[in-house]
């Protein structure tokens, strides 16, 4: 496993000031690596619907990304219903990197997750291959950069197992990321070189999905009873020890889980 170091960055392109473009800039992620970008005062776009650029109907796209060196994309769909997700990055894809090749940008960067080539049984992870076969389609330099879930995930994991007051969770291996480490690897690899090839980062830590829950049903005083269930679903997915982890050269972050639930309950 690679840990995440906060040296000089490595492979910055000619240590020179570049204008980035952030698909999806002012959500989660993208708001974080927009911040950490300026900080190195490189030019950045937030580009969203927000900010007057839309990758589906390509309003605002071509003016947005006029000049830029890099684009990162971590856009996602309406709707994680098959159709919708497809025809999603199906029309973005043709549009940004249609903008991509006029502008002449050199690096495309697109935020996937750990698990999609295994969990095709899944609508929305059918519809990230599609996506992830447009980037390395589009002739492009480019990264695509699977992550585990987030910690920020986790509420709508346990959610989702929820009937009354019992949770019932799979005990299926899981190795979560705090959004800060997220940010701050994709900041990482967006002032990098292009791989042209897939990159996994993870959190530092791994278990089983249901001690993860666990840990912040307590954390939170829930008063709901979790219940280790081996066929408990995944969101219609049935899981296993392989499904939702990375392999062994995964980049982890730093950021524990139980130091990140200590820092929500100071800001809940």
């Amino acid at each position: 496993m690679l840990f995440l170091t906060h040296g000089p960055d490595r492979d910055r392109q000619n240590n020179s000031i570049m204008k980035i473009v952030v698909i999806g800039g002012t959500g989660l992620i993208g708001s974080k690596l927009v911040n950490k970008l300026r900080q190195l005062q490189h030019e950045v776009i937030a580009a969203s619907p927000a900010t007057g650029v839309n990758i589906i109907t390509g309003q605002g796209l071509d003016e947005a990304l006029k000049g830029a060196q890099v684009v990162v994309d971590l856009s996602n769909p309406p709707s994680f219903d098959d159709d919708v997700a497809t025809k999603f990055f199906q029309t973005a894809g043709s549009n940004l990197f249609a903008a991509e090749a006029k502008a002449g940008v050199k690096h495309h960067i697109a935020l996937s997750v750990v698990g999609t080539d295994r969990l095709q049984a899944s609508r929305y992870f059918r519809a990230k291959l599609v996506q992830e076969k447009l980037v390395r389609e589009s002739g492009i330099p480019y990264t695509i950069v699977h992550s585990t879930q987030f910690f920020e995930f986790i509420p709508v994991i346990t959610q989702s197992g929820t009937m009354g007051r019992e949770v019932r969770i799979a005990p299926a291996a899981f190795q979560p990321i705090a959004a800060d480490d997220v940010a701050e690897i994709m900041k990482d690899i967006t002032i990098g070189t292009p791989i042209n090839t897939i990159t996994e980062i993870a959190g530092p830590e791994r278990m089983p999905l249901d001690e993860f829950v666990g840990f912040f049903i307590t954390a939170t005083k829930d008063r709901r009873v979790l219940f280790r269930d081996v066929h408990a679903p995944y969101f219609g997915l049935e899981l296993n020890d392989q499904s939702l982890v990375p392999g062994e050269n995964a980049r982890l972050g730093r950021i524990k889980y139980n130091d990140w639930l200590k820092a929500r309950a100071q800001v809940v």
